[in-house]
């Protein structure tokens, strides 16, 4: 947890003292006004809906000792001066984010344990929850937390860390050019993980190669005395190791793969294999459906055995790993209607791989996809989708219903493949799909609702579990 003298946070964050005490410590950090905690700081972001200093009382009225602002207000200085705590400091910073950052870097200096810092086009959030499993057999792990990945998430999960922490999982979700650099900066991380290199994101970079370049940022960052790890299997990986200072550890289903993958078997929809390193072999059995989570469950386990778990420990890891919501969250409804809920986001890549998981689901009933818009594609957008239908016929998938306009090229690509008309149902909105769904669904039917996170598709889910009257 951050902790730390006013006066240090004022030479830390560039900060102004503006109003109340001289003299307090401050223990932990919230942007959230409702996540305050006694003794904590405060930082009042303006945003666009919402404007953190409005929430300057609730702060106090939790136990704030420190209160960010970046404006000057006498309302502001009043609620300190008449507030009935004497151990409240006012500070004045000029960019919120900014000052998030520095007291994340300023952190970080102080933890001693391995930070490993995660991206990838698909998997990044799977493959850490894995890694979390992993660790937390031997470990204390503080790790990514909901969709804390980015530019405030990443500062705010150093800050989780304390002095007892033994090894720290940092997720780095981008956007752009420059930005997982940046997050290095703050985090410093001393392993590193590109789960693999994909299309998503191709509409702000405009080219795979871009993005591979912008993930090698994570590569970059890693120092000659740490290990960079990196998925065997994928195309960009051997240019992405030319790159890299430190020593690179290669995992995959390939006989060059340092940690592989053999006798791979998916019963049920879940996947068994056989795990290959050199400390030896054993069998793991997934507690997550989809093949594709091989190549997450062995990126887990390469880096745990680089930090010297046991195979032992690293198999218990992998088949005992819970995930995060609305990633092939897969649940039986009370209507005994399997659901594979993979709402949170989408692109060709990790589609593709649900669709398979979907194929591979045991069913007495029918097989349903509801596909929703894939966004951030740019001009690939139009051929992905169609590409996409195309695929959801060859497997034979019984049912397709489609949210969104982009997602009209998936029905058109189903069709085109040769899918009866009347089993593709395209609709504007998730409450359209809803409806469908309603007179659709029967026992023994598996759903699986996919979509980038933009669709709201989780309401489709929650229009499973309780169907409209």
């Amino acid at each position: 947890m951050l902790t730390l003298p006013l006066a240090t946070l004022l030479d830390v964050v560039a900060g102004e003292l503006i109003g109340g005490a001289e003299d307090v410590t401050i223990n932990g950090l919230a942007v959230d006004s409702r996540q305050v905690e006694p003794g904590s700081a405060f930082v009042a972001f303006a945003g666009e809906r919402v404007d953190g200093h409005a929430f300057l009382p609730e702060a106090i009225r939790r136990g704030a000792r420190a209160l960010l602002v970046t404006r000057e207000e006498d309302g502001f200085r009043e609620l300190v001066a008449t507030a009935r705590r004497s151990d409240i400091a006012l500070v004045l910073v000029k960019d919120a984010l900014t000052a998030v950052q520095d007291l994340g870097a300023w952190h970080r200096e102080r933890l001693a344990c391995p930070v490993i810092g995660i991206t990838g086009s698909v998997g990044k959030t799977t493959t850490k929850d894995f890694l979390r499993a992993v660790l937390s057999t031997r470990l204390k792990v503080v790790a990514t937390t909901g969709n804390r990945n980015n530019e405030l998430g990443v500062p705010l999960t150093l800050m989780d860390a304390g002095a007892d922490t033994e090894v720290l999982v940092v997720e780095m979700a981008m956007r752009g050019s420059g930005q997982i650099a940046r997050l290095c900066e703050i985090a410093r991380p001393t392993v590193g993980l590109v789960t693999n290199v994909g299309v998503s994101h191709v509409e702000l970079l405009g080219t795979e190669a871009a993005i591979a370049d912008a993930k090698g940022e994570l590569v970059e960052a890693i120092s000659g005395r740490g290990r960079v790890f990196l998925n065997g299997d994928d195309g960009w990986s051997d240019a992405l190791a030319q790159r890299s200072r430190a020593a690179v550890t290669t995992y995959g289903t390939s006989e060059t793969c340092d940690v592989r993958a053999t006798d791979i078997e998916v019963s049920d929809g879940v996947p068994a294999f056989t795990l290959h390193a050199e400390q030896g072999r054993a069998c793991v059995t997934l507690g997550v459906p989809g093949r594709h989570n091989v190549y997450n469950a062995l990126a887990a386990a390469a880096i745990g055995l680089y930090l010297e778990l046991s195979l032992e420990d690293v198999t218990a890891g992998l088949e005992r790993a819970s995930f995060s919501g609305m990633r092939m969250e897969t649940f039986v409804s009370a209507t005994r209607v399997t659901v594979i809920n993979d709402a949170y986001n989408a692109n060709p890549t990790s589609m593709r791989a649900a669709l398979e998981s979907l194929a591979e689901m045991p069913s007495t009933g029918r097989r349903i996809a509801v596909l929703g818009d894939m966004a951030e594609l740019g001009s690939l957008a139009e051929l992905a989708h169609f590409q996409m239908g195309e695929l959801v016929a060859r497997l034979q998938v019984d049912v397709l219903i489609t949210v969104g306009e982009r997602a009209r090229r998936i029905a058109e690509g189903a069709r085109a493949e040769g899918m009866d008309e009347s089993s593709v149902r395209p609709c504007v909105t998730s409450d359209e799909a809803s409806e469908v769904l309603d007179d659709l669904l029967e026992a023994g039917d598996v759903v699986l609702v996919k979509a980038s996170r933009v669709m709201e598709l989780e309401r489709v889910v929650e229009g499973i579990i309780q169907p409209h009257v």
